[in-house]
């Protein structure tokens, strides 16, 4: 089994740092502020290849009256007795206090394995300090930096030395995994004394101070044949009201333990049932998708038990819709009637939560449930849920396909929600149903890329476009093939190949003697006629070359050529509803 390792000293000396970094994640919160672990807080973790079953305890203080430091010097007190190995953390910045020669000489008197550790030893500043251990009569101080990770290989030869190997031999893993079981509430509710009546030990710091769970600690325990992981959190409060950093850290644990509980147990003082917190908190269980289990604690303190239960149960019923039907258990964690109550009704509703429905039955039921309440139309038009199916549990989610899932109302969705949770028995669990259309590509226009005329029109198109791909690659390739045969063919033969252009021939150059003749008759013929030049200097260097030689406008050179007369464009008068080249009725053109 893992070796226990009990870390023990006075407060704010790095106890919780070192318990988070040899457990290899955060889960004790950490503060410079003194005394913020006040419960003993269990985890399994890891130093080289030795597996450890760590305890964090509260900061050791020299009181034995009816205080909370007392009773968490108890606490101390029952992790030592409880440990195979305690590692006695001091200091070194500060050296060695009265209150740790205090605490060293009430370790020596148990008699159990003790390691000193000089926490806070990196730099110059904690290298005096550690020296003066020596004076305690426990051993050589072993320097180390829980928030750097420096001297962890020398405190893991401290443990193979302190504890004979025999004691640590690792057992079998169980894949038997424990209910995880959150108890959550408001401030000075009961859910410490709760828990402490149920595994029947005092295990948890209990008193009528309001506040004094910081952290969320957990609790392993065997009810029957069933273990269960009991989760101790901090009372929330007002968001508005939480103002300290510490609160935050223990609000923000306290989220963290519902987020990954599978029942949350929400504990509520009976006297004042159902805060406008309590409901908060409801809410945020329904959202996390956890199965809820209502408690009212200090039930002893009522009078009319029988009254005030039914109102309770009409209360959750019209405030919380969404958990329908979830367990109500009234009990008193200070004498213990009504306790034996509480895990049935936890076993319930996890069973419930991780139910799983066969389709058939799911269809069979939706059937029935549009007959009963058949589906409104939107615009005109009905919305048609055609086919439903469960896609996981824990919670039960489901997947509804619709026509016109968008359109959904959500009065209607609540409906099918809460018929499905009457007709399979599933009170109190959250739901999950998401909407979805059918996939049909031949409706979805823009996804595909056609107009959505109907499946022929579509897969006509699709055919057509193919045999036009197919086509161009035939002649492609046909092209291709019959290129490189010529070319083969002409290389065997010694002749050029014919697939290449063959270069044109240059142009002589005129001679400067021919150039004015040429241009002369041109240049007077475009200062006698302009159009005429025109058409000639068209034909003579072709239509690419007209924009740059020609200057005549298009309609000036094409009277020309046709054989008219160059004349500018005939306008239509103001006022005019013909223009030129239009025909009145009478055939005649119009002037």
């Amino acid at each position: 089994m893992p070796l226990k390792l009990a870390i023990v000293g006075r407060p704010n000396v790095g106890k919780s740092t070192l318990f988070n970094r040899l457990a290899g994640k955060k889960l004790a919160i950490v503060d410079d502020q003194p005394g913020v672990t006040r419960d003993r807080r269990y985890a399994d973790g890891r130093l080289g290849d030795l597996d450890l079953h760590l305890i964090d305890t509260a900061g050791f203080e020299d009181v034995a009256d009816e205080s909370l430091e007392a009773r968490m010097r108890a606490q101390t007190e029952l992790a030592i007795e409880e440990a195979d190995l305690s590692l006695f953390i001091y200091d070194a910045r500060e050296g060695v206090t009265p209150l740790d020669e205090v605490f060293a000489a009430l370790l020596r008197r148990r008699g159990k394995p003790v390691i000193i550790a000089a926490n806070k030893a990196e730099g110059k500043a904690g290298q005096s300090g550690i020296g003066e251990a020596y004076k305690l009569g426990l051993g050589e101080p072993i320097p180390i930096s829980g928030e750097h990770g420096e001297g962890m290989a020398e405190l893991y030869a401290a443990m193979l030395a302190a504890v004979p190997e025999d004691q640590y031999s690792e057992d079998e893993d169980d894949d038997d995994k424990p209910i995880r079981l959150a108890i959550v509430g408001r401030p000075n509710a009961g859910k410490s004394t709760l828990i402490n009546r149920l595994i029947g030990e005092q295990r948890l710091l209990t008193g009528p101070e309001a506040g004094i769970t910081r952290d969320s600690i957990s609790v392993d325990w065997i009810w029957g044949d069933k273990k269960v992981r009991l989760v101790d959190t901090a009372g929330l409060r007002k968001k508005a009201k939480v103002q300290e950093k510490l609160e935050k850290l223990s609000t923000q644990d306290t989220i963290r333990a519902i987020t990954f509980a599978e029942v949350v147990v929400l504990v509520m003082d009976a006297t004042h049932p159902f805060e406008i917190q309590d409901l908060q908190i409801a809410d945020l269980t329904e959202r996390e998708g956890r199965a809820l289990v209502f408690v009212l604690a200090k039930w002893d303190l009522i009078e009319d038990q029988a009254a005030t239960l039914a109102a309770f149960r009409e209360h959750a019923e019209r405030m919380l819709p969404q958990v329908r039907g979830a367990p109500v258990v009234a009990l008193s964690g200070e004498t213990g009637s009504g306790v034996n109550k509480l895990m049935p009704a936890v076993l319930k509703i996890h069973k419930d939560w991780s139910t799983k429905v066969k389709t058939r039955d799911l269809n069979d039921w939706l059937q029935m449930a549009m007959q009963r309440h058949p589906p409104p139309a939107v615009s005109g038009r009905r919305v048609k849920p055609k086919y439903m199916a469960q896609t996981k549990a824990r919670p039960p989610t489901f997947v509804l396909f619709s026509s016109r899932a968008d359109q959904m109302p959500d009065h209607y969705r609540r409906y099918l929600i809460n018929s499905l949770r009457e007709s399979f028995d599933l009170p109190g669990v959250p739901l999950r149903i998401t909407i979805k259309s059918g996939a049909n590509p031949y409706a979805d226009g823009e996804a595909k890329g056609h107009s959505g005329r109907g499946k022929r029109e579509f897969e006509r198109r699709e055919r057509e476009e193919e045999r036009i791909r197919a086509s161009r690659n035939t002649v492609k390739k046909s092209k291709r093939l019959a290129d490189e045969a010529a070319a083969k063919a002409a290389a065997e033969a010694g002749l050029p190949d014919p697939t290449k252009p063959t270069p044109r021939p240059k142009k002589a150059a005129a001679s400067k003697s021919v150039e004015p003749k040429t241009t002369a008759p041109v240049e007077s013929a475009a200062a006698s006629e302009p159009g005429k030049a025109a058409v000639k200097s068209v034909k003579k260097l072709g239509p690419k070359v007209q924009k740059k030689v020609s200057t005549t406008p298009s309609y000036k050179v094409g009277a020309k050529s046709a054989g008219g007369k160059a004349a500018g464009p005939r306008r239509p008068t103001a006022g005019s509803r013909t223009v030129r080249g239009n025909t009145r009725p009478g055939g005649s053109k119009s002037r």
